[in-house]
């Protein structure tokens, strides 16, 4: 009887650690776990052996802030432009798709998944870094509204949350953009749009179709200041507004 419950409990343990990914069995199912979270990524394989597949689970494991999930159907494969083993990125910020086809990957291993997953998963808001900075840069949305704040200040988080909830407004517009000010690393940001540490927080407009940007004036960033100034931008109306950066550090509407 003892014997019986510890080659159970052993075995309760074991199926524990294997990594269970949700199957999605049609477009429906696909669509649900997409629309489920900013960033998913779902592995359009044939089965538990095509190449990529364990692989793709253990990634599952490392970056536990990107949901994953499996679809084997084919037939549901070609509403998204997928005909082979495929590891696909889904994201909200940009309504964008990014395909990893499986056969064209010279080595695919775990830690190549992972930076793949990081590079690419751009947000509502995302903080910005050197792995991050590849995804947005890369993106087709090249309007960046950036903000400016000190990990360690108080505004740092509020800002986060309030401008979080405004992003959804500006999809395919705009990607939102957090910057720490306080380290050195991105000071050059910083002295790009004329600012310094002590200057922050603040929140600026970069396009890079244009390689133009602009500060939001000072005062209290709210999220109605923010929708005004986002709004200016696309209305056309910063065109003829100074530059942030040039001889005075910021900008007038």
């Amino acid at each position: 009887m003892l014997e019986t419950l510890f080659f159970s409990l052993l075995l309760t343990c074991a199926c524990a650690k294997d990594t269970v990914l949700p199957r999605l069995n049609d477009t429906k199912a696909v669509e649900a776990f997409v629309d489920s979270a900013e960033v998913v990524v779902v592995g359009f394989f044939q089965g538990e052996d095509s190449q990529g597949y364990k692989e793709l689970l253990a990634t599952a494991k490392k970056v536990e802030s990107v949901p994953v999930a499996i679809c084997s159907v084919k037939e549901v494969w070609a509403d998204y432009s997928v005909s082979t083993n495929t590891i696909t990125l889904f994201r909200k910020a940009d309504n964008h798709q990014e395909n990893l086809v499986v056969a064209e990957v010279k080595k695919l291993d775990t830690d190549g998944l992972v930076n793949f997953v990081m590079i690419n998963e751009v947000r509502y808001i995302t903080e910005y870094n050197q792995v991050t900075a590849v995804g947005l840069f890369n993106s087709e949305v090249q309007t960046h509204l950036v903000i400016f704040a000190k990990r360690t200040s108080k505004e740092y988080n509020e800002l986060k949350e309030k401008l979080g909830a405004l992003a959804p407004e500006f999809t395919g517009k705009f990607l939102f953009v957090l910057i720490n000010g306080a380290l050195k690393s991105n000071s050059r940001s910083l002295g790009y749009f004329g600012l310094e540490s002590k200057d922050l927080p603040r929140v600026g407009i970069y396009d890079g179709s244009s390689d133009m940007k602009w500060l939001l004036p000072e005062g209290e960033i709210t999220a109605e200041r923010v929708r005004d100034f986002c709004q200016s931008f696309i209305r056309g109306e910063l065109k003829d507004v100074k530059q942030a950066g040039e001889t005075k550090p910021k900008t007038e509407l």
